[in-house]
């Protein structure tokens, strides 16, 4: 891949234009093009705080000072990363944003990690709704669940809309996806799951660490043959009276909840 010309691509059959537009409209296209969609220079600034590097960097001519300042603050040289530069409106047709980012990257997309049998985990059954599962990724990351496992059905953990609303969470965790129920039998953690109506309070819990969480699908919850797994079963006491929390709410409960257990120990 050469660097890009002077003159921003303006036009919708140009085949990179033609490629940027698979991975940011389908969800799974990251996994045929080896490549992930990093919009917005708050996701890329995530990236280079992990030593990675982009692929390309996509952007418009009128961001290019805030793509030399992003790069020099991260140590790269003027000529590290080749540059696509499109026309804003082509920029701005790309975007999910409401507000349209005038930079984004691609990045080679990581090889799923091997699952780690005692690292503290997060494993996700089906969660189909993109925001939940990015915001799960992010609670993971901030309460030291450096691992995530998702099994089949689940949304995919690198497309546009999970990275969103993971933040960055993304680039300092573990993921592995397109699992089966099976492959949970590796992890030498306790398995603890949640329930709405039985099993212990969780503020009065003595939670193991490390151990690994597991969600279910927003509606169904996790499948019976999963939560007959599980170690111990938690439930959180809701003195508002709901029938339930949403699942990304609860985790960020749960999470938190292992998070201060250990540091009590400590």
């Amino acid at each position: 891949m050469t660097h890009g010309d002077d003159a921003p691509i303006a036009s919708r059959d140009n085949p990179r234009f033609k490629r940027l537009r698979r991975l940011v409209e389908d969800a799974s296209a990251y996994r045929r093009e080896g490549l992930v969609w990093i919009e917005g220079d708050h996701l890329l600034r995530a990236l280079l705080a992990r030593g990675e590097r982009p692929h390309v960097v996509v952007l418009t001519p009128q961001a290019e000072p805030l793509w030399h300042e992003i790069r020099a603050a991260a140590g790269l040289g003027a000529d590290a990363v080749p540059l696509w530069r499109l026309t804003p409106a082509l920029m701005g047709a790309l975007s999910q944003l409401a507000s349209p980012a005038a930079l984004a990257a691609l990045w080679p997309l990581p090889p799923a990690a091997v699952p780690e049998p005692e690292a503290p985990t997060v494993v996700l059954d089906r969660l189909q709704d993109p925001g939940n599962v990015g915001s799960i990724l992010r609670s993971a990351a901030a309460f030291g669940f450096r691992q995530v496992l998702a099994l089949r059905g689940t949304a995919a953990l690198w497309s546009p809309k999970v990275l969103r609303a993971g933040m960055g969470a993304h680039f300092g965790l573990h993921l592995s996806e397109g699992l089966a129920a099976d492959d949970l039998a590796a992890l030498r953690v306790p398995l603890l799951a949640t329930s709405s109506h039985q099993g212990e309070w969780l503020h009065r819990a003595r939670l193991p660490w490390p151990c690994a969480w597991l969600f279910g699908h927003e509606g169904q919850g996790v499948q019976t043959a999963l939560l007959a797994r599980a170690t111990r079963t938690l439930r959180i006491a809701q003195p508002g009276g709901e029938e339930s929390l949403n699942v990304a709410a609860a985790a960020a409960i749960c999470l938190h909840a292992s998070a201060a257990s250990r540091s009590a120990t400590d």
